[in-house]
């Protein structure tokens, strides 16, 4: 059977396509490639069935080209595969002008917000035809063997007699070492690595793409759904198949790759093999990771940077341990300082620190110590982003009790937490002290890490041009006449405020509301006028 697989991207976040084409011809793309529908295609092919992928950050394949293709070559199943509530609501525009365009394909949602909200995307949604919960892969297989009689297929929501059924759920698979590569090669992209989320600074023009090595995570910081969808395990890969993966990687001539893994180190003795593997295979191919500060496998962070590792991201949150509290991260101040200074020691490149502002019962003091504790961590970036509450985490539960979100209105909407929390501080507050405490903690990194801050700023020059380094280093300093996003440059993780209060706006919208949008002449990679 021939498939279509098409990744949804919010337009408001999705990676910009480069001025330069790829040697191949191609869009270069700053960003992550859709490994999801690259996996399921390779899961199809191997099964002998067509599969013909579509990602939203292509410029040469809006709405309309996917509609026209769809017309043109008759695929029996559409799948659509999105991740955040955030493109939700692109996801439903493009199912509804399919639909209008083809009354009789057959649509699919899936993906984790997809999963966490299956019955309520079904219900409104009834142009979709099929909502998958969970793994994709042997799902995907089964359901086309039985597209006409899908009540057998294991973790399938759909409907019959115009009432919503949710099959059983499928067990979680621990074999992954089953399924083949994703396949990387048949979307006429190329990828390139930028900073930490989505700046717009290239680490590497290096052919770039991602890989997932385990799935799951089983700590339940109260702002994440990955325990949820995961059902609190963990599951992986064994070393030699991910060994395996980097020699393909290699052949095919990247030179860059980045581990989705919700948790890389949890394992010990498999990143140990892993890394031994690595360098066993003559394997150059410079990657990274993220993981917990409380990892026992800390005394690996040398044989990591000797098999390459550049890049390690942690999950820090905040740098006062009330608030770390509140928001159940099982971790302290002291194995935080711990962690970031053994990566550095061990000579990983990049130390990323991701943090958040703006969590229930945070002070102003705590906000401060957080800025304060971040500056003077030996991190190379850093991210400080709102805390936001969406459906599928355990504080989206809370605050159902609190009587703070509905879940029959507001299952399907985004909401920073200092909007709907008394006991967060306002936003105004959190935006100023942000920008000074954002101030404080460059100023610290000048004086205190010179050469940290300048062999990252090398690094930047190798691809970006010299005013616009240079702009990065004083426009925090120019005034707020020069500009409102100090604090995106200080951080180097621009949060486009102003585009994700829009992102944000979109998904309270009424679906009524929103099929208004749907209209013949859309263009742009959203399908909205």
């Amino acid at each position: 059977m021939r498939v279509f697989l098409i990744h949804i991207r919010d337009p408001q976040f999705y990676a910009l396509p480069t001025d330069a084409r790829s040697p191949k011809g191609n869009f270069r793309v700053m960003g992550f490639p859709p490994i999801g529908i690259m996996s399921l295609s390779a899961v199809l092919k191997r099964a002998g069935h067509e599969c013909v992928m579509f990602d939203q950050a292509n410029p040469e394949t809006p709405n309309a080209v996917i509609i026209e293709e769809i017309r043109r070559q008759r695929p029996a199943l559409v799948g659509l595969s999105f991740l955040s509530t955030t493109s939700y609501p692109y996801a439903k525009i493009l199912a509804r002008q399919i639909r209008a365009a083809d009354a009789h394909v057959r649509l699919a949602f899936g993906g984790v917000f997809a999963t966490l909200n299956a019955a309520p995307v079904k219900q409104q949604c009834p142009e979709v035809d099929f909502v998958c919960r969970g793994d994709g892969e042997q799902l995907l297989l089964d359901l086309l063997d039985r597209l006409d009689d899908p009540a057998t297929v294991a973790g399938l929501t759909w409907a019959k007699d115009d009432k919503v059924v949710s099959n059983p759920n499928r067990p979680l698979d621990r074999n992954l070492d089953q399924w083949p590569f994703p396949d990387r090669e048949s979307l006429p992209l190329d990828f390139i690595e930028s900073m930490p989320l989505d700046v717009p600074a290239v680490l590497s023009m290096e052919r770039f793409t991602t890989m997932q090595t385990s799935r799951g995570c089983p700590w339940p910081c109260v702002f994440c759904d990955i325990p949820m969808f995961n059902e609190g395990k963990w599951r992986a890969r064994s070393p030699q198949h991910v060994v395996e993966e980097f020699n393909h990687l290699q052949r095919l001539g990247y030179g860059a790759v980045y581990f989705v893994d919700d948790h890389f180190l949890l394992q010990p003795k498999r990143i140990e093999a892993i890394c031994k593997g690595i360098n066993d295979a003559g394997v150059t191919i410079q990657w990274g990771c993220e993981g917990r500060v409380d990892s026992v496998a800390q005394h690996l962070f040398p044989v990591m940077a000797k098999a390459h590792c550049r890049t390690l991201m942690f999950g820090i949150e905040s740098g006062s341990q009330r608030v770390l509290d509140r928001l159940k991260k099982g971790q302290t101040l002291a194995e935080v300082e711990t962690a970031v200074i053994n990566a550095k020691k061990a000579g990983i490149e990049l130390v990323h620190g991701f943090f958040v502002v703006g969590s229930p019962d945070e002070t102003v003091e705590d906000m401060r110590a957080t800025f304060d504790f971040a500056a003077k961590l030996p991190l190379d970036t850093f991210a400080f982003n709102r805390l936001c509450v969406y459906r599928g985490t355990p504080l989206w539960q809370e605050y159902l009790r609190r009587g703070l979100v509905n879940d029959t209105e507001d299952w399907y909407k985004y909401f920073k937490c200092s909007e709907i929390d008394p006991t967060c501080l306002i936003g105004e507050v959190i935006n100023a002290e942000r920008t000074a405490g954002l101030k404080r903690l460059f100023r610290y990194k000048l004086t205190h890490y010179p050469l940290q801050t300048l062999r990252l700023l090398r690094r930047f020059l190798r691809h970006m041009r010299l005013r616009d380094v240079v702009y990065l280093l004083i426009k925090p300093f120019l005034g707020a006449k020069r500009g409102s996003t100090k604090n995106e440059v200080l951080s180097r993780a621009v949060e486009h405020g102003a585009q994700k209060d829009a992102a944000a706006l979109l998904t309270r919208v009424s679906d009524a509301l929103l099929t208004k949008a749907v209209t013949p002449s859309s263009s742009g990679p959203s399908g909205t006028p």
